[in-house]
């Protein structure tokens, strides 16, 4: 498993190299992106943003909770204006990268714009920097927890020989394989897939199941996951394993994508770490 939940304390995982060329982009103007209630995306913005001194503005999905989870307690803390939005509203300014709506609903003149989870190519750009951190040319296959694409796209894009499968953590989201297949470089021939079925009811759902391998991965490893992501990720593998998909003689490297944060949601005691 790469740890790149070792990065940082917060702006963790695949976060930082998300984040790494769109806020280079930015050139200190204020940044403007999109996530929902539960979104390390926006924690991950918030503090980078503070720790460059750049103002920030987070677009939340649905309307504002009469009391704030972990997640936007957190983002505000570190300074990002939070501006809550209908879901029609919300499907709108992301689809449509409108920059006169964006700039109407969270009055961020002249904001330099990030797509949710930062998907874009520059957010690919970063993740490509990943893989050969773990000296990737000794593993068969790479597998990573799938949101957006943007870390699939990269993982694809600077594979060598490996194998790279994404494991969906949306319920139903087969348009994944598209938006992932458009931020690969033309004439890539990595061979890549994109399994739908570990989703364990849809995203940010949690299962009994989820919950007790996650606890028996940590007492076995001691090494963390998260109940959106990485959780699902390694669930996902060990299924896998246990139906032997996998072909002897296989080398797997997981990578661990941080948002550790998101477990501050769970009620006391249901993770034993």
């Amino acid at each position: 498993m790469l740890r790149l939940d070792r990065l940082h304390p917060v702006v963790s995982g695949n976060k930082w190299f998300k984040l790494k060329y769109n806020l280079l982009a930015a050139t200190g103007r204020p940044v403007v992106t999109f996530g929902g209630a539960y979104s390390n995306h926006l924690v991950a913005t918030a503090a980078a943003c503070r720790e460059q001194g750049i103002a920030c503005t987070g677009v939340v999905r649905g309307e504002q909770p009469a009391v704030p989870g972990h997640t936007l307690q957190q983002a505000g803390e570190m300074g990002m204006q939070l501006v809550f939005v209908s879901r029609d509203d919300y499907r709108r300014l992301t689809q449509q990268g409108d920059a006169s709506a964006v700039y109407r609903i969270t009055g961020a003149r002249d904001a330099y714009v990030i797509p949710e989870g930062g998907h874009n190519a520059l957010g690919v750009k970063g993740c490509e920097e990943i893989l050969p951190l773990a000296g990737g040319a000794s593993f068969t296959h790479v597998i990573c927890a799938v949101g957006t694409g943007t870390t699939l796209a990269g993982l694809i894009n600077s594979a060598t020989s490996q194998q790279v499968t994404g494991i969906s953590v949306l319920k139903g989201a087969f348009s994944l394989n598209n938006s992932t297949a458009e931020l690969i470089h033309p004439g890539n021939r990595t061979s890549w897939q994109l399994l739908h079925d570990f989703h364990e009811g849809g995203y940010g759902k949690i299962s009994e199941r989820l919950i007790g391998d996650m606890n028996d991965f940590y007492r076995q490893t001691t090494i963390q996951t998260d109940r959106v992501y990485t959780g699902k990720l390694v669930l996902a593998v060990r299924l896998l394993l246990a139906e032997n998909f996998f072909p002897p003689g296989s080398r797997l490297l997981l990578i661990h994508s941080g948002g550790l944060q998101g477990n501050e949601s769970l009620a006391p005691g249901v993770l034993c770490y």
